[in-house]
């Protein structure tokens, strides 16, 4: 065999396997390990079903995403939105990294660590003040490291993977051939009678396929410092994204197994990080949970650092007046607040604005890989997004805490929305109009482009 064919098969591998690593970094993490576990223990006896439609939102949706930035050859998410307007694609931008930033995504790291390596070992009397004082150290650290950039991070982050994989490798091991019971237990009323969508709408949680639509710039700006360019980079993050999803579905479903298996020896949890935690804590005891605890801060860390960062870069371009620094401190005090406030509550409370923001941005992902590079796009895009904004805001609205959806005016719009809308009742309303919009935006496009092509023949007649 030629030497030089084996050694480019072995660079282009090679490649591939680091595309890969750089794309299950962008979609793994704290999220992604607590949301399937407590899924597993709600879901009960069925774990299949709903850890089936996890995988479509918590998965393939996030890949959906890079590969609409790389096909769009778009240099932010303002620019991935802009052809729907430039003021929507503002607003847009801004709901977004809110949303991954300091509203739910940078608190929610820290809220995780905390939860999995101190809770466990502190009492109850002390859990305020013990939150109080993780979170303030927890950002402290992150704003100065923000600030001054220091390469023991990046270390950390280039080997976490590994380490954390390894970890929770054993774990499966270990918990697979010696299950804590049978898979036979009753589901809650959500999983009952609809396990694949509600596990599909647990997904939202995770915030992959709208944190990548904000993130994936830096992935794809990574890829073409290899080398590749267009077509070569799409058909590579192609490649590589199936199978960073490959390994994230075999772990999503481990974890759903390891929640639906601790029921027999637990009760349901408040949530994953309590219930992943007493998992790891009964078969390893408090070393293992212990051991887990650090590791899961390290990744989360690593993770708030870069959110913190992004957030306060994006929003000095979008506001250059106001200083990077300036509003770094903003999003670091805001995500120490928001922290406080307990993971349980973080996670219900952003739950209507995820309902809101998923609409949006799958709308947007689904022109953007269908008809960017046609010359009607612009109308399809905006089709597309104006039928999708007001069930996405019934949806959001439908989430909302019992005082706003009792208002009389909100209840009635509710009410006539479930029962005129298809799929309403179930979470997705926005599902059908999406495509109404998408279909009829097509419509429009192609019979604008047929007058005009129209027009310039009968132009060049005369």
């Amino acid at each position: 065999m030629d030497k030089t064919v084996t050694g480019k098969s072995h660079r282009n591998l090679g490649q591939l396997l680091v595309v890969s690593s750089l794309i299950f970094g962008m979609f793994f993490g704290s999220g992604n390990l607590i949301f399937p576990v407590h899924l597993g223990q709600m879901a009960g006896s069925h774990w299949f079903t709903a850890a089936l439609g996890f995988a479509i939102s918590g998965s393939l949706f996030p890949l959906l995403a890079i590969l609409a930035v790389v096909v769009t050859k778009s240099d932010g998410l303002f620019d991935l939105a802009k052809p729907v307007g430039r003021h929507y694609a503002a607003l847009f931008l801004i709901l977004v990294h809110l949303t991954i930033g300091p509203f739910f995504g940078t608190p929610r790291t820290a809220a995780t660590a905390y939860e999995m390596a101190v809770q466990p070992f502190l009492p109850q009397r002390f859990s305020t003040v013990g939150m109080l004082l993780f979170t303030g150290l927890f950002f402290g650290a992150a704003y100065l490291l923000a600030t001054h950039q220091n390469s023991l991070v990046k270390v950390v982050g280039k080997y976490l993977n590994a380490f954390f994989l390894t970890m929770l490798a054993v774990i499966f091991v270990v918990a697979f051939f010696n299950p804590m019971g049978s898979l036979n237990h009753a589901a809650t009323t959500a999983y009952q009678t609809n396990a694949t969508i509600s596990g599909f709408l647990e997904g939202y949680n995770t915030v992959d396929a709208v944190a990548l639509l904000a993130l994936s710039v830096t992935f794809v700006h990574a890829v073409r410092g290899l080398g590749y360019h267009d077509r070569e980079l799409t058909k590579l993050t192609a490649k590589a994204g199936t199978l960073s999803i490959v390994l994230e579905i075999l772990i999503y479903f481990g974890l759903v197994l390891l929640g639906a298996f601790s029921l027999s020896q637990m009760k349901l949890s408040d949530n994953g990080a309590v219930a992943l935690s007493a998992i790891v804590g009964h078969y390893f005891s408090n070393f293992g949970t212990l051991f887990l605890g650090v590791l899961v801060t390290l990744g989360v860390f690593t993770t708030a650092l870069g959110l913190v960062t992004s957030f306060a870069q994006d929003f000095h371009k979008l506001f250059p007046k106001v200083s990077y620094l300036a509003w770094l401190r903003v999003t670091t005090f805001v995500s120490f607040l928001v922290a406080n406030a307990g993971l349980d509550t973080i996670i219900a409370w952003s739950l209507p604005v995820l309902m809101l923001l998923y609409p949006l941005s799958l709308a947007l992902i689904l022109a953007a890989l269908t008809v960017a590079k046609r010359p009607y796009a612009g109308i399809v895009y905006k089709m597309t997004i104006a039928f999708t904004i007001i069930p996405a805001v019934l949806d959001m609205l439908n989430s909302a805490p019992q005082v706003v959806t009792q208002l009389a005016p909100v209840h009635a719009a509710l009410t006539f929305y479930h029962q005129v809308i298809p799929f309403a009742s179930l979470g997705l309303g926005w599902l059908v109009p999406t495509l109404v919009g998408f279909v009829l935006g097509l419509v429009l496009g192609k019979l604008r482009l047929a007058s005009q092509r129209t027009t310039m023949v009968d132009n060049d007649r005369f």
